[in-house]
């Protein structure tokens, strides 16, 4: 059986002063934390979406995924620093310590802030909104565990977000 462990989240936002769109997950996968790096697990959709929204090739290491978010001025990071998780459960996490996205959207031009699925949006709105007065777009989860959305529907519909609010 799986045990809850206090996490903290080890690795730093993506983002530069000309960011304009911060993407914002939850917390890392397990395999993510392994990797150091956002959406590590291979199952997730999130950087082979991002690739054919921007029509570019999928990056592999994480300097060409770092080059893709800022080349089309966005950020990335996550609402949780630290917490209570089993694995990588989304819907587990309990005793959450938040990240200053407030202190990040003040030093870029971060104007639009999008939710990698229905728990980072819930936890952005819950601690966050507040503090930095901008209105998350809640967007389909990348993850695997939303096998309804295919890839083709995650690619419609965040493009129409990233591209629209540019």
């Amino acid at each position: 059986m799986t045990k809850y462990e206090t996490v903290t989240h080890t690795f730093a936002p993506v983002w530069n002063k000309h960011s304009k769109i911060l993407i914002l997950g939850t917390f890392p996968s397990v395999k993510s934390r392994e990797m150091q790096f956002y959406y590590g697990h291979p199952q997730n959709r999130f950087w082979k979406m991002l690739a054919q929204i921007y029509k570019e090739s999928v990056p592999s290491s994480i300097e060409e995924k770092k080059r893709l978010i800022l080349n089309h001025e966005l950020a990335i990071w996550d609402v949780i620093a630290k917490c209570d998780i089993l694995g990588s459960s989304d819907s587990s996490i309990r005793n959450v310590v938040i990240n200053n996205i407030a202190g990040l959207v003040e030093k870029s031009q971060i104007h639009t802030i999008v939710a990698n699925g229905a728990k980072a949006f819930e936890l952005y709105e819950k601690y966050q909104l507040k503090h930095t007065g901008i209105p998350a777009k809640k967007l389909p989860s990348t993850s695997p565990a939303n096998a309804a959305w295919k890839l083709e529907r995650l690619v419609k519909e965040w493009g129409d977000a990233l591209i629209s609010n540019r």
